[in-house]
């Protein structure tokens, strides 16, 4: 019989990370519906859920424990997609003041 050299973390990393999770989705709820209205409220609602995310993916894919190569194939490329789109945000923004601007002239 074969055995297994890959340890499993212990349970109380589990109850941690559950915890936590927890813990962000009720902030995340509290943001929600304490009348914040706009980008603060979309920002935080949206941090909150990327630190979930993160949470999740480093414990529960046991991302924490991989090497860095595959750390980073699974998330440099999230990474480049999310810096190119605020790129996008940022050009449109611009786009959309100048021709606002123009056609207000």
């Amino acid at each position: 019989m074969a055995h297994d050299n890959h340890q499993q973390p212990a349970l109380r990393v589990y109850l941690w990370v559950w915890l936590w999770l927890f813990v962000l989705s009720v902030c995340s709820y509290l943001v929600d519906v304490s009348g914040m209205e706009g980008l603060p409220k979309w920002s935080l609602i949206t941090l909150f859920m990327l630190l979930k995310a993160g949470l999740i993916m480093a414990v529960f894919m046991h991302l924490v424990w991989e090497r860095l190569a595959l750390i980073s194939v699974i998330l440099v490329p999230p990474g480049v997609l999310l810096f190119l789109m605020l790129l996008m945000l940022i050009e449109g923004q611009h786009v959309l003041s100048s021709r606002l601007l123009s056609f207000w002239q």
